[in-house]
């Protein structure tokens, strides 16, 4: 339990230096729920009964920035539509909440909310599905303020392995390369969360600016192939990356991945697949949930990870990428997005200093922008945008 003084603290840090967040899934939970009409689901008011997220919730967990995912599933029919479409959403937020969200396109735009009290709103693209194997259609997101894509999501690209599906590519291949290079040419950070441990190695291995993960914890702590593995953090202080740890149980505690694999095996033997959402599928998912309790992360299981990930990164690779509305279950304390000075009280409480906890909601991930800005201005002097193609690079087949 953490001690009033120090969420005092925590709160009092936070004023100074709010949470930059690398992933909430805000605007497709608008889509599901609302077909974007925010008239229908107005997040300027309490919507604690529909949303993980909404201003008023953000103001109080002292948030600063946020990246926005204009996520769409990997299966989405015309996905550059969609991830269109999502744009599209954050557009209409900020065009509705303009004392409150303030549109970002650099680390000077962040630092300039900051100092207006608005909340800086960036977009990251979750998939290089987003794309369809086209390095026009990528810098056609940059250009409409996309600032950092997510590598793959759930399933393999045609140039890129996931963490959550069979290897295929071994990590990257050649035009998933020349994806990360052209990345780095614009000023778009290249995003490991969600991506095969081969890829986020050959990725660092390609990359010549600074990565992150917008969203992903420690493997070594909670082995689930989502997580970072030991190796790839000791890698962020020489490439500058950061990793922003994920609050998502079943990614965070490991009695949470033990009792997903056991939920979705029942799943199976009743002949249905684990994310089936039907009626029949959710009445046997209650039933063994009654049966089998599923298991509580708390905020001392993220700050578990934090301190795991600070002893092999480092205090200056770290943030914080919550993944509101973009998962069912979060964790006691961090129940949405009002929850942050709950963590940060968790860590003054173990020793971290407020010097640390500002780097860590704030210095690392503006510094990260501005870091991969600088590279761009550099690239963009000597060569310019690249016209390869998924053929030319890895053969006909893609």
């Amino acid at each position: 339990m953490t001690s009033s003084a120090s969420l005092d603290a925590a709160r009092a840090l936070l004023r100074e230096f709010p949470v930059v967040d690398g992933h909430n899934d805000l605007p497709w939970a608008l889509r599901k729920q609302a077909g974007y009409d925010l008239d229908a689901l107005d997040i300027g008011g309490d919507q604690h009964d529909r949303l993980h997220t909404d201003i008023p919730r953000l103001r109080e967990g002292g948030v600063g920035a946020q990246y926005w995912s204009v996520y769409v599933p990997c299966e989405q029919p015309e996905p550059v539509a969609a991830t269109l479409e999502q744009i599209d959403c954050v557009r209409q937020m900020l065009a509705r909440y303009p004392a409150d969200l303030a549109p970002a396109l650099t680390a000077g735009d962040m630092e300039a909310a900051r100092r207006d009290g608005r909340i800086a709103s960036l977009m990251g693209a979750e998939g290089g599905h987003s794309i369809a194997n086209s390095l026009g259609t990528l810098r056609g997101l940059y250009e409409l303020g996309v600032r950092y894509m997510t590598l793959t999501h759930n399933f393999n690209v045609d140039w890129a392995d996931s963490a959550t599906d069979e290897p295929k590519a071994g990590g990257l291949t050649a035009f998933g390369r020349e994806v990360v290079r052209e990345m780095n040419r614009l000023g778009m950070l290249v995003d490991l969360s969600h991506v095969a441990a081969t890829t986020m190695r050959d990725a660092l291995d390609a990359s010549s600016a600074p990565v992150v993960f917008s969203h992903s914890s420690s493997r070594a702590v909670c082995d689930h192939p989502r997580n970072i593995p030991d190796d790839v953090l000791e890698r962020l202080p020489a490439n500058g990356g950061v990793a922003m740890v994920t609050f998502v149980p079943k990614f965070v505690l490991q009695a949470a991945v033990d009792w997903t694999a056991a939920a979705d095996e029942n799943m199976r033997a009743h002949g249905l697949h684990h994310l089936d959402t039907s009626p029949e599928a959710m009445k046997i998912h209650r039933e063994f949930e009654e049966r089998t309790p599923r298991p509580v992360a708390t905020v001392s299981t993220v700050a578990d990870h934090l301190d795991h990930m600070r002893e092999v990164a480092g205090i200056d690779h770290l943030g914080i990428g919550g993944d509101y509305d973009g998962t069912a279950f979060t964790p006691d304390g961090l129940n949405d997005v009002s929850g942050y000075p709950n963590l940060l009280a968790e860590l003054l409480d173990r020793g971290w200093s407020t010097a640390d906890l500002a780097k860590l909601t704030w210095k690392n991930a503006v510094r990260v922008l501005g870091a991969a800005e600088d590279v761009a201005r550099g690239l963009q002097a000597t060569r310019g945008a690249s016209h390869a193609t998924i053929e030319s690079l890895d053969g006909a087949e893609g």
